[in-house]
């Protein structure tokens, strides 16, 4: 479990996902959505997220931009032992702070590596860690991501990175938890927007999204209602209902989460 944040407070985060493979296709991201669904759970909200190339200066600007935007940011991949895993010496650079070699992270590769010739210099960069770094332990791969102000550093490969995250989310500072509600309906959305932007307006404190389909043969519509205010969301749904069926429409689902 996360730590619980004043009620009041919303608490946001981005994930910025650094690597060649996932801008050039030939690896597809699976880290944002899982984050996504793990930040949601524990009341924090994500609310960007970029990739950037194994360009130093791109890293950089990214996390400087995204550190001072949002309470959290995650970054994924670049942490390895190869030429282009570069995250760590320019989140360094981004802080302004020195790369330094952890000694803890050092003692874990040791143990990891029991033969000395195989801890090569290459795999020792894997304990470079900019200073007033904290480590985040690697129970899969043993290679410490670490911490640094809010920004979280932890590796590309999904497994290795959803543990690292599982270690470090109870000492994550959530915000209220948002529900959600989910209407489905069969009007298309050229018929129901004029009326959604009134109910928007209406309700600032409910985010509500359309999101077209196409089941069956048929198009509709599901709109996604989401607030920390559980009562203040399920008003906002029986509105949207009966406008949906004022405008001669059917209601196909209605759906808590």
């Amino acid at each position: 479990m996360s730590n619980p944040a004043p009620a009041s407070k919303i608490v946001t985060a981005a994930v910025l996902i650094i690597g060649n493979e996932i801008l050039s296709g030939r690896t597809k991201d699976a880290n944002l959505p899982y984050l996504a669904v793990e930040l949601d759970k524990i009341g924090v909200r994500l609310m960007e997220a970029r990739v950037v190339a194994d360009i130093g200066e791109r890293i950089v600007e990214a996390v400087n931009a995204l550190r001072h935007r949002y309470d959290y940011v995650f970054t994924t991949g670049g942490i390895g032992p190869t030429h282009d895993d570069i995250t760590a010496e320019n989140i360094a650079k981004a802080f302004g702070v020195p790369l330094l070699r952890h000694p803890e992270a050092v003692r874990i590769l040791a143990r990891q590596y029991k033969d000395p010739r195989d801890l090569n210099e290459a795999r020792l960069r894997m304990a470079n860690v900019p200073e007033g770094g904290v480590l985040i332990d690697n129970p899969v791969s043993a290679a410490p991501g670490f911490r640094i102000g809010n920004v979280l550093v932890m590796a590309g490969v999904p497994s290795i990175m959803q543990a690292m995250f599982q270690g470090v989310k109870h000492s994550l500072v959530g915000g209220a938890p948002v529900r959600s509600r989910t209407v489905s309906t069969n009007l298309p959305e050229g018929k129901i927007a004029q009326g959604l932007s009134a109910l928007q307006d209406k309700h600032s404190d409910i985010e509500i999204g359309s999101y077209p389909f196409y089941r069956l043969g048929k198009f509709g519509v599901s709109l996604v209602l989401r607030g920390v205010e559980l009562g203040a969301v399920d008003r906002t749904a029986d509105e949207l209902k009966a406008m949906l069926i004022e405008l001669g429409g059917e209601i196909l689902d209605d759906a808590n989460g």
